[in-house]
C-alpha cells in the first residue's frame, strides 16, 4: 500500500480538498468551497500552517468573530442548496464556544457546516493550558464537548489514523438528506501537529452527489387515497423543497390537481407568488389567506417542512375537526410529525410518482378559487400596509414599507436575507418572489445577529446576485462585523438597517400580553442614562461600507438604486416606527403567568388558555 506522511493538519486539508459535488447545473466544483477562520494558538500552527500550503485549492477568509464567520456558512451552504459546505475553524476556548450558536442554526435548519476547533493536549502533560476548562472528575471533557449538542456528528481526533474513518463518516453526515446537518472535528493541539503514513488512496477525488430515496410504494398508495377523497386538499412546501431542487415538480404537481399551496419561512420562494395555486405564507408570521386555508383543509400535505410551531400555529392552525396530515420528508423523524402519514422519500420524485398515482385526480375549482380570493385579499391589505404613503401614528416608515419599497425594486438579480426580530413577519408577506430560491429568513434558530454575517456568506455563493440584508437595530448591534469582512473580501452587499429604538417586536409580545413595557425598548428601561442614537451609517462607513442615512421610504427608494450602482457593500439606515405590525399570523402559544397583580396579564392569560382549545395534541 503507497503512503504519504503528513501531519494530521495536513491530512484533514488534502482530504477537503479532495471532495468534489455535483453541483444544480450538473458541473462538478469542490464539495468545501473555503475556510472561514480566525486562528489562535490552538489551531495556528498546524492547521494554519496546512490552510497556507493550500491557500489555491482551499481558500481561508479571515472572519471577524466565529459566530459570524460559522453563521457565514450556514448562509453559503443555503445559498448553494447543500450542493457546497464551508469550514469554519477556531482555537481552543472562546474562539471554539463562540461557534456554538452557529452549530444550533445550522442543525435546526437542517444545514451542512463542517467545525474544526482546536482542543487540549491528548498528553496533557502541560496542563492546564491557556484557554482550557478543567473538569474535576472527567479529564476528558472539554468546552468542545458543548458541540454535541447541535451537531450531526462529533468526535475528537486523539491518534492520525482515525481521520481515515472519522473524515468520511463526516462528510456523508453532511451530505445525507435525512441527517444532513454540521459535522464538528475536535483537533488537539499535539494531535494536529503529529504526523502519520496516510494511504494515498485516502486522498484521490471523491464525487458526491445528493441522494434521492424513493418513497416506499404502499406508503404512495395509502397517501394517494387520502388525497383522492379529499375535498379541501392544501399542500404546505418547505425548506426540503429547495433542497431536492422540486420548485418546478411542486408547481406541475399543484397544477395538475388543482391544490393550493402555501409556505413555511424556510419554504418561501419554492414558488412564484403570482402563481395561480399559491396561497401566501402559513402561520404566526404568516397572512390570513394561507391560515384561513388551513383552518379549512381536510388533507394537508406537509412537504419538506419540519413543521415548526410558528407553522402550525402552536398546533392549532388545523381546525377542520378531521383533517389529515400526509408527511413527505427524507428524514422519518420529519415525516411522522403530527400524527402524519409519513412518506418518507425525496420530494422531488415522491412528488412525481405521487402526482403519476393520484392519476386525474383535482381538487374542485370551488376550493382552488376560494384559494386565490383569499389571497387577493391579503394582497391588498399588503399592498394598503407597504405603500409609500401608508402613515404610522408616529409618522415613521415601518417595517411593511421598507420591504415593500425593496420589494417594488428587485428584479431577478435580487436576493432577499432577513431573520429574527421583527422582519420575518413583514419579508414573509410582504416580499413578493418573483424569481425562485431568491430568499433566506433564518428562522429554524431564530438567530439575531445572522443578518450581517448571513448576508457577506449569501454573496460569497451568490456573487452574481444583489444580496440586500434586512436588518433591525437590535440584531445589528449583536453582531454586525462582517460588514467588514464582505468589503476586505469583496462581496457586496446591500443592508438594510431599520432603527426602532430597541427590540420592538419583543416589545410588542410584552404588550400583548399584558405587561409593561420593560427593558426591550431603550427609552424603557429605567437604567439607562444616557439613551445615544446609533450613527449606523457612520459605524458602517468606518469598516469600509459605503453608507447613508435616510429618512422616507422615497429616499430610502432612491439610495437603494445608489447602493445597486455602487462597487462594495452598502448600508442604509433609517429611524423606523416602533408600534407598526403587519397583522395576521395565528395563535402562538407562550408562557403568560398564571397569577398577576396586573389585569392585562390576566386577561391575556384568560385569552392564551382559550386559545389552547385548538391545539391538536400529538
Amino acid at each position: 500500500m503507497e503512503t504519504i506522511r503528513l501531519t494530521t493538519a495536513k491530512a484533514i486539508v488534502n482530504y477537503l480538498i479532495a471532495q468534489k459535488s455535483v453541483q444544480v447545473d450538473g458541473s462538478i466544483a469542490p464539495l468545501f468551497g473555503g475556510v472561514y477562520g480566525i486562528f489562535g494558538h490552538g489551531n495556528v500552527t498546524a492547521l494554519g500552517h496546512a490552510l497556507e500550503q493550500a491557500k489555491t485549492e482551499l481558500p481561508t477568509y479571515r472572519g471577524q468573530n466565529e459566530q459570524g464567520m460559522a453563521l457565514a456558512g450556514v448562509a453559503y451552504a443555503k445559498a448553494k442548496r447543500r450542493r457546497q459546505i464551508m469550514v469554519a475553524t477556531s482555537s481552543v476556548g472562546p474562539g471554539a464556544t463562540n461557534m456554538v450558536t452557529a452549530a444550533g442554526v445550522a442543525h435546526s435548519n437542517r444545514l451542512p457546516l463542517l467545525l474544526i476547533s482546536g482542543d487540549s493536549f491528548t498528553s496533557r502533560l502541560p496542563d492546564p493550558v491557556l484557554q482550557q476548562v478543567e473538569h474535576f472528575g472527567d479529564p476528558t471533557m472539554t468546552v468542545n464537548d458543548s458541540f454535541r449538542a447541535v451537531t450531526r456528528y462529533w468526535d475528537r481526533i486523539t491518534k492520525p489514523e482515525q481521520l481515515t474513518t472519522s473524515l468520511p463518516h463526516a462528510v456523508q453526515t453532511m451530505i445525507d438528506p435525512a441527517d444532513c446537518g454540521p459535522a464538528f472535528i475536535g483537533l488537539p493541539q499535539d494531535v494536529g501537529a503529529e504526523a502519520w503514513d496516510f494511504p494515498v488512496a485516502f486522498f484521490e477525488e471523491r464525487i458526491h452527489d445528493i441522494a434521492r430515496p424513493r418513497a416506499d410504494e404502499r406508503q404512495l398508495r395509502e397517501a394517494a387515497a387520502m388525497l383522492t377523497a379529499a375535498e379541501k386538499p392544501l399542500i404546505i412546501c418547505g425548506g426540503g423543497v429547495h433542497y431536492s431542487l422540486a420548485e418546478q415538480q411542486l408547481a406541475d404537481f399543484a397544477t395538475a390537481h388543482n391544490i393550493p399551496v402555501v409556505e413555511t419561512v424556510a419554504g418561501k420562494a419554492s414558488m412564484r407568488w403570482d402563481h395561480p395555486m399559491y396561497g401566501g405564507a402559513i402561520g404566526v408570521t404568516g397572512g390570513e389567506s394561507a391560515n384561513a386555508l388551513a383552518g379549512e383543509a381536510d388533507v394537508v400535505v406537509a412537504l419538506g417542512t419540519r413543521l415548526l410551531d410558528f407553522t402550525t400555529g402552536s398546533w392549532t392552525i388545523f381546525q377542520n375537526p378531521s383533517v389529515k396530515m400526509i408527511g413527505i420528508n427524507t428524514a422519518r423523524f420529519d415525516a411522522t410529525k403530527h400524527h402524519s402519514h409519513a412518506v418518507v422519500g425525496d420530494a422531488r420524485e415522491t412528488l412525481v410518482e405521487l402526482s403519476s398515482t393520484l392519476g386525474n385526480y383535482r381538487a374542485s375549482d370551488a376550493w382552488s378559487t376560494t384559494a386565490a380570493t383569499e389571497f387577493a385579499k391579503s394582497n391588498a391589505y399588503i399592498d394598503k400596509l407597504a405603500a409609500a404613503t401608508s402613515t404610522s401614528e408616529t409618522g415613521l416608515p415601518t417595517y411593511a414599507q421598507v420591504v415593500g419599497a425593496i420589494d417594488r425594486k428587485a428584479d431577478e438579480h435580487t436576493f432577499a436575507l432577513a431573520a429574527a426580530g421583527g422582519f420575518p413577519g413583514e419579508v414573509n408577506n410582504g416580499w413578493r418572489t418573483k424569481h425562485l430560491n431568491s430568499f433566506d429568513c433564518e428562522y429554524g434558530f431564530s438567530c439575531m445577529g445572522y443578518e450581517v454575517s448571513g448576508g457577506w456568506g449569501a454573496a460569497m455563493a451568490l456573487p452574481d446576485k444583489d444580496v440586500v440584508v434586512f436588518v433591525g437595530d437590535g440584531s445589528y448591534l449583536m453582531l454586525n462585523s462582517d460588514i467588514y469582512s464582505s468589503v476586505i473580501h469583496g462581496h457586496k452587499m446591500i443592508v438594510i438597517v431599520c432603527d426602532n429604538g430597541g427590540f420592538a417586536v419583543i416589545n410588542r409580545l410584552q404588550i400583548n400580553t399584558g405587561g409593561v413595557p420593560y427593558n426591550n425598548l431603550i427609552k424603557d428601561n429605567p437604567t439607562v442614562v444616557n439613551p445615544v442614537a446609533v450613527d449606523f451609517a457612520a459605524h458602517a462607513a468606518a469598516m469600509g461600507a459605503l453608507s447613508e442615512s435616510v429618512a422616507s421610504i422615497d429616499e430610502l427608494e432612491a439610495a437603494y438604486d445608489r447602493a445597486k450602482a455602487a462597487d462594495r457593500t452598502t448600508v442604509i439606515s433609517l429611524v423606523t416606527d416602533a408600534y407598526s405590525w403587519t397583522e395576521g399570523g395565528s395563535f402562538w402559544q407562550v408562557g403568560i403567568p398564571e397569577v398577576s397583580d396586573l389585569q392585562g396579564v390576566r386577561d391575556a392569560k384568560a385569552e392564551w388558555d382559550e386559545g389552547l382549545n385548538d391545539q391538536r395534541i400529538g
